[in-house]
């Protein structure tokens, strides 16, 4: 028994870090280093101001591309010094076509359909300028994104940046419309910490730039190719660092069921990236990435979710010693595990008949993230996950997923 106490400790300590743990001790690093006055951000020349090309690989995208290249043209940067590339292998609903319409935006299209990763590894090859910029096709990004990325590029240090994921709120959100916005309100204040302390843990598909000269080419059947790019780029000795004034605007999941399945594919891409990035986990190469990269990546993706599911069983036999219903600390901890995941239940129950309770959607939507770890180990084991980009609902409307 004592033994099982132990583990169920460990198990414990092992999810609250993974979840808050990590975030309460960058919070304490950054403070100390602040007062010794550590951590000062670089200046470096402020009249850097290269040339860029703004990357978007894209498929079908007709009825979000006027949008996307007006803004695209209207963000505040010398419009000389932005080339809008788009590749549109496998579209055939008239989206290069209509692109050519547009005499600032060059595209590149092959009728053949070979996903997003092959789409990125052939237009890269056509990029000129010294930073490229990503972004979605149907995202919108602020005004002075450009500008602010850039910015962070006077350090030389710096090989990649990280632009903010922000989600369209509305007055009636869905479990996935409020659950994904506080958590990426979340997400965004770890990453403000982790490029303070050293390097942010991967970059944001929806907006994000590297230096042209470090790209490599990524595997074909990559899933996250945000994430394996901007790493790659950091294990060469560079930083990944996050500027959330530089943003992409999106619409949440139109449901949980939609949710599910784009936290399936990240789930899978993650085990898939988690393997192939295997050296990161070396701490006498890294140092303070891999620190970050386990703490902030590894755990939430392979150990915790596991651990979560067994704390319920160990839980329930260390309350033998004490009775279920006696207010010790194994007793009183059971309850407080069935109580969440009680309120997870009803939290499903209440959005299935469209009754919006904000307070539930936090432990219904951690439930769901969970889950799809589970979902997306299994699916990466089958290797049935495709690279092809497919349609998932947004909010009324539609956006790309890898499904």
């Amino acid at each position: 028994m004592e033994s099982l106490k132990i583990i169920f400790w460990v198990a414990l300590f092992i999810i609250f870090y993974s979840y808050l743990g990590y975030g309460i001790l960058l919070f304490g690093i950054i403070k100390l280093r602040r007062l010794f006055g550590l951590g000062k951000p670089f200046t470096g020349n402020e009249d850097y101001e290269p040339d860029v090309t703004l990357f978007v690989a894209a498929y079908n995208e007709k009825d979000y591309l006027e949008e996307k290249v007006s803004n695209s043209k209207n963000l505040n940067y010398p419009q000389e010094k932005v080339t809008q590339l788009w590749v549109t292998d496998g579209s055939d609903d008239g989206t290069p076509e209509l692109l050519k319409k547009y005499k600032e935006v060059s595209v590149l299209h092959e009728s053949a359909r070979n996903g997003k990763i092959a789409a990125m590894n052939r237009g890269m090859k056509h990029v000129k300028t010294p930073i490229v910029i990503f972004s979605d096709g149907n995202t919108n990004l602020g005004k002075d994104s450009i500008k602010e990325i850039v910015k962070l590029f006077r350090n030389p240090k710096v090989g990649c940046v990280s632009g903010e994921k922000r989600i369209y709120s509305k007055d009636a959100d869905s479990a996935a419309g409020a659950g994904e916005g506080m958590y990426w309100k979340y997400e965004s204040q770890l990453k403000k910490w982790d490029a303070e302390l050293y390097s942010v843990v991967g970059a944001a598909g929806e907006l994000f730039a590297i230096r042209t000269e470090l790209w490599q080419e990524v595997e074909k059947d990559t899933l996250l190719d945000d994430f394996m790019i901007s790493l790659r780029v950091a294990m060469k000795g560079n930083t990944i660092q996050y500027n959330p004034d530089a943003y992409a605007i999106e619409n949440a999941s139109a449901n949980v069921k939609e949710e599910l399945k784009r936290k399936i594919r990240i789930s899978a891409g993650g085990i898939q990236s988690v393997v192939r990035l295997a050296p990161l986990l070396n701490f006498f190469k890294y140092g303070t990435l891999s620190f970050q990269y386990i703490s902030h990546r590894v755990l939430r993706w392979t150990l915790t979710p596991l651990l979560l599911l067994l704390l319920i069983p160990i839980n329930f036999i260390l309350t033998q010693n004490e009775g279920l219903f006696e207010f010790g600390v194994f007793s009183l901890l059971f309850w407080a595990q069935v109580l969440f995941y009680a309120a997870s239940l009803l939290g499903w129950f209440l959005e299935n008949r469209q009754i919006r309770l904000k307070i539930l959607f936090v432990p219904y939507y951690f439930f769901i993230m969970n889950l799809s770890v589970f979902l997306g180990f299994g699916r990466y084991l089958k290797g049935n996950q495709s690279v092809n980009w497919e349609r998932a609902k947004r909010g009324g409307t539609t956006s790309e997923v890898i499904a």
